[in-house]
């Protein structure tokens, strides 16, 4: 089964940030990789920009308004993710312990083909 890993963060333009604070957090995340690829377990994952370059699409009274900024303000914000294959939910928890954590880590499972009709009836 497919789980994301949502990693939250204070909200910071690394691009910005001193070079050695970047190169450690990075250096932290290849270690993450590393362990992922030596347990065999499939993935991918991505860091996000700043929440101050998110835009948002939302649904109002004359159709969808598009807004500068992320959904709601915050001082945590999704920073970015990783998509991991693992057997259940402890696997899971187990695979996040070996995971970069700022603030936190919001785990959730995917569906994994068709429709969510269609995985709740079991097909």
């Amino acid at each position: 089964m497919k789980y994301m890993f949502m990693l939250y963060e204070t909200d910071k333009d690394w691009v910005a940030a001193p070079e050695d604070e970047l190169n450690g957090v990075l250096a932290e995340h290849v270690t993450f990789a590393q362990y992922l690829d030596g347990r065999g377990i499939a993935w991918s994952g991505e860091a996000l920009r700043p929440s101050t370059s998110a835009t948002t699409l939302r649904p109002g009274d004359d159709g969808l308004a598009v807004t500068d900024g992320p959904y709601v303000e915050l001082t945590e914000h999704l920073g970015g993710y990783y998509v991991v294959e693992a057997r259940d939910l402890d696997d899971a928890l187990e695979i996040a312990r070996h995971c970069p954590i700022d603030t936190g880590i919001e785990i959730r499972p995917i569906w994994d083909s068709g429709t969510p009709a269609q995985q709740a009836a079991g097909a």
